[in-house]
């Protein structure tokens, strides 16, 4: 299970990648999520909107842990 403080790094590393994108650590994280939940937000397959922010959260949360996010 992922620990509070664990989850707020997370919202703090994409939080900074947002307002600092040339100086984020996490930019190579951010783009990888980006381009994966483009393509399956083009893809015809969302059945819901919230579904596509909670799809890139988590491949953010992955790119930057290593873990995979349906572990929780």
């Amino acid at each position: 299970m992922v620990k509070k403080k664990e989850t707020d790094d997370i919202g703090d590393k994409l939080v900074n990648a947002l307002r600092n994108p040339q100086h984020s650590e996490s930019q190579e994280s951010f783009g990888r999520a980006l381009e994966i939940t483009k393509a399956y937000a083009g893809s015809g397959n969302v059945t819901h909107y919230s579904a596509v922010a909670r799809l890139f959260y988590d491949l953010f949360e992955m790119f930057e842990t290593g873990r995979d996010p349906r572990d929780k």
